[in-house]
């Protein structure tokens, strides 16, 4: 007569095994390649707009002098101003920008985390190099480049905040005075190459970014890879001419702070201990 025996788990770890509590979903996600592929592309595309928006918003220093509020001020500067008071008066002035501000050094610190993350687990999976062609070859020097170009980026934001931002690294910086603060800034000739060259490499690193993350969000078809190409070149050249065009017109003198030009030189808020452009 046959008897059925039960019996527990072979070894105490085992029993641990089905007690131990789960990630939350997001957090588990990340662990995985996929989702820091997914961080990088959705970081990259909030990177992307915050360059687009600052490079569309600095072209103001092309409009130069205009009228508000009966001063003569430059527009440039009224812009900042607006900046400041963005959501008043459910913040306080200038909080809103600073919650903007956060955000994108969040984002830049997600992004550059799944990044190293990313090179990690690629030579984990494979130590060996590919020995043929991937499906962006068209963008192999921006893909070899991309680690450097990134580095570079990030030190030339470090670079800008405290030349435009905060005016520790220029010597004429006065607060409020952006137009002013431009001018200062890169009719230096060495500081005004330098803006040139990180530009050159933010180009080629949005340029490859751009590419790749339709690859990141599961968008990738041979069908769309022309026009891929396009929004990546397109999206790139617009940017670097934009900022790139700034040191150059300055040097050129078409940028060119006129004191006598205005009646209201800057924006100060009167309650506002803050001292930095936006």
């Amino acid at each position: 007569m046959s008897q059925t025996l039960s019996r527990g788990p072979v070894t105490g770890t085992a029993a641990k095994a089905n007690t131990r509590r789960r990630k939350p979903f997001l957090l588990d996600l990340y662990g995985t390649a996929v989702g820091k592929k997914y961080v990088m592309a959705i970081t990259g595309i909030m990177g992307i707009g915050f360059v687009v928006g600052h490079m569309v918003g600095n072209l103001k220093v092309y409009l130069g002098v205009v009228e508000e509020n009966g001063e003569l001020v430059y527009d440039i500067d009224h812009y900042a101003h607006f900046l400041r008071e963005l959501l008043m008066p459910i913040l306080p002035y200038g909080y809103a920008l600073w919650i903007l501000r956060l955000g994108l050094i969040a984002a830049i610190v997600l992004h550059l985390h799944a990044a190293y993350s990313l090179t990690v687990l690629n030579r984990k999976a494979r130590p060996v190099r590919y020995q043929s062609a991937r499906d962006y070859q068209v963008a192999s020097f921006a893909s070899r480049s991309m680690r450097w170009t990134g580095i570079l980026v990030v030190l030339f934001i470090a670079w800008h905040l405290a030349d435009l931002t905060w005016g520790w690294l220029n010597p004429d910086y006065v607060y409020g005075e952006v137009y002013r603060n431009i001018d200062a800034s890169l009719s230096r000739v060495p500081v005004a190459i330098l803006y040139i060259a990180a530009n050159i490499a933010l180009g080629v690193h949005l340029f490859h970014g751009v590419w790749s993350l339709f690859q990141s969000m599961g968008w990738n078809n041979p069908r769309f890879n022309k026009w891929r190409r396009a929004v990546a070149t397109g999206l790139a050249t617009v940017v670097v001419v934009g900022n790139v065009s700034f040191p150059i017109m300055t040097l050129a003198g078409v940028i060119e702070y006129d004191e006598t030009a205005v009646t209201h030189s800057a924006y100060v808020g009167a309650d506002v201990a803050e001292t930095e452009n936006p």
